[in-house]
């Protein structure tokens, strides 16, 4: 199922994507998609239904991160070797990882909005996943047990605050706007292998970086299990699995984006971003 939230920032309402395309209310049989809906008797219920049966939503209508009022969002660094390389960094021994404020959670067709006193402001293309069950000490082999699907998303980051500022990495990735995910969840079933997944992300239809998910060091059950030893996974909760190499950081000369500037996310059978860069509102 390709799992959705639309309508307008607060006013939002769980669907799914139909066979034709089109967007389903699924606001009478569930609140919305979140911590309280995102387990497997739930999802089963909702993929047994009817889907043409389902009232249509709006046409046209805005599509919002496919997850509402998530725990956590897990960042894992450094996941793609060759990413490494470009950083001037070695690939770690386990998968590093940070934690990021949810409240950075954005549309995958919003407006990203530069962080007041940004200078060095960047993208990341990752696949996300998105839990559906508790746990910690996760064994690799039951790892995917735990997980709902996936989604495109994009860990901007402004490298200043991340390097420069105390080597906080949560400071560079935290503020209003800089995560789009989305535009929909899409479950484990239709998804098959998720580390054989083509990831994309251009600039202004310029291509930036281009790769696939086996390029990762790790599995996704591998990055699953090892970091539920440190922290334990709830439903609703974000893990962003690292990007590939092509971030402005590691250009020479560095690149970073300006208001104005369009970033396309995409990954292979989870859909596309389109968000557009604007100038701090403070």
């Amino acid at each position: 199922m390709k799992l959705v939230r639309f309508g307008e920032c607060g006013a939002e309402k769980p669907g799914l994507i139909d066979d034709h395309g089109a967007i389903r209310d699924l606001s009478a049989i569930i609140e919305d998609w979140s911590y309280k809906t995102l387990n497997r008797e739930t999802l089963n219920k909702v993929a047994a239904l009817k889907r043409q049966s389902l009232p249509l939503a709006p046409a046209g209508v805005r599509l919002a991160a496919p997850v509402y009022r998530v725990g956590k969002i897990v960042g894992c660094a450094l996941t793609y070797g060759k990413h490494a390389a470009e950083a001037g960094m070695e690939p770690p021994e386990e998968p590093m990882f940070m934690l990021t404020a949810p409240s950075a959670i954005n549309g995958p067709h919003d407006p990203v909005i530069m962080p007041r006193g940004a200078t060095q402001l960047d993208w990341e293309s990752e696949l996300a996943v998105v839990f559906c069950k508790s746990g910690s000490n996760i064994a690799v082999e039951e790892a995917m047990d735990y997980v709902a699907g996936f989604c495109v998303g994009n860990d901007v980051s402004e490298r200043v605050f991340q390097l420069e500022r105390g080597t906080q990495w949560t400071k560079g990735k935290s503020a209003d706007t800089l995560k789009p995910l989305g535009p929909w969840l899409v479950t484990t079933d239709e998804v098959g292998d998720p580390n054989n997944l083509d990831i994309s992300l251009r600039v202004n239809g310029q291509i930036m970086q281009q790769s696939n998910t086996s390029d990762m060091m790790y599995s996704i059950a591998e990055l699953v299990s090892i970091i539920s030893n440190y922290v334990s996974w709830q439903p609703g909760d974000v893990m962003m699995t690292g990007t590939p190499p092509g971030v402005g950081y590691g250009m020479k000369p560095q690149q970073y984006l300006k208001p104005g500037d369009i970033m396309e996310a995409q990954i292979e059978k989870l859909g596309a971003q389109r968000n557009i860069i604007v100038a701090s509102r403070q």
